[in-house]
């Protein structure tokens, strides 16, 4: 498993470099730059500000000092926010967005394995339908039309939960947007749930299970759950992935201090070295939640064997 864990490690070495190369050439050859404003700054200013960033410099030379750069683990200076390097500005907002992703992550998995377990037991029968329509609707609304609806609804016209910001980080302030975080997920792995759960209550073993007269419940506990769940696990990586990136989007609808938030203002400001480190954070992020799943599915299915 150990040889596994390294070979994966290495072989995401060319992707990593792939879309960190694709997206360096694809900011710098976009129109604009980060100097750029609605006054255009005196000619002998912006010629200054570009050597102090290196930018006079060829493209090439540029890609080959910044990939040096990341592999010595720095990624160099923000081009807007001033006296803050990239990798300063990324640690500053990973506490939020770790703790209102790994939030909604958690409540995402739990809720979404429960109302799919209900649902397959019940198949084709009351609660069955309420939750699928309910879970679903967090699947057909997106999150940056939920949010404004949860805020409209919650804050101001009932007045329960606060619209935005992150107050003292209890749970009026996290609420909103960890619902609005975790509904579409919710959504997925119950349907996931549901269909693994029917197909593997069909199963031989089970049905052997219930004919030596264990009880329903044990039946489901001890044998249903496990294999059941190894669509779910398949599943839970790219979640991960989503859900951090979607943090993107509400993190900035509800004025949280995020990474979100520093991504999208770099982003408006063409800050190349904001952009392009928080997509190296979130891509090796990425990588290493693939990784851990990928063990856990050896775990859960025995006849998986990596050699």
């Amino acid at each position: 498993m150990f040889g596994y864990a390294i070979r994966r490690l290495l072989s995401t070495v060319p992707v990593l470099w792939i879309a960190l190369t694709a997206a360096f050439f694809l900011l710098r050859l976009a129109p604009g730059g980060p100097f750029d404003g609605e006054r255009p700054l005196p000619t002998k200013i912006l010629e200054n500000l570009r050597a102090h960033y290196q930018l006079d410099k060829p493209l090439i030379e540029q890609y080959v000092r910044y990939i040096a750069g990341v592999v010595r683990g720095d990624l160099g200076p923000s081009f807007v926010t001033d006296d803050f390097t990239v990798a300063e500005l990324i640690l500053l907002g990973m506490p939020f967005t770790f703790i209102l992703g790994g939030i909604a992550f958690a409540i995402a998995i739990v809720f979404g394995v429960i109302t799919g377990v209900i649902a397959a037991l019940n198949q084709n029968k009351s609660p069955d339908y309420i939750l699928v329509i309910v879970v679903m609707t967090g699947l057909i609304i997106p999150n940056f039309l939920m949010a404004p609806i949860l805020q409209l609804i919650f804050g101001v016209t009932l007045n329960w939960f606060p619209v935005g910001g992150w107050g003292d980080g209890g749970f009026s302030n996290l609420f909103l947007p960890v619902v609005v975080l975790a509904l579409p997920h919710i959504a997925r792995i119950s349907r996931l749930m549901r269909g693994s759960m029917i197909e593997t209550m069909n199963a031989n073993f089970v049905r052997t299970a219930e004919a030596k007269g264990i009880g329903a419940t044990l039946v489901v506990l001890r044998h249903a759950i496990k294999p059941a769940l190894i669509p779910v696990v398949s599943y839970l990586g790219p979640a991960a992935g989503f859900l951090l990136t979607g943090s993107l989007v509400v993190e900035n609808i509800f004025g949280l201090p995020g990474i979100g938030q520093h991504f999208i203002q770099a982003a408006l400001n063409r800050d190349y070295g904001m952009v392009l480190g928080t997509v190296i954070f979130y891509m090796v992020l990425i990588v290493v939640l693939n990784l851990i799943v990928d063990l856990i599915y050896a775990w859960l299915d025995p006849r998986v064997r990596y050699g």
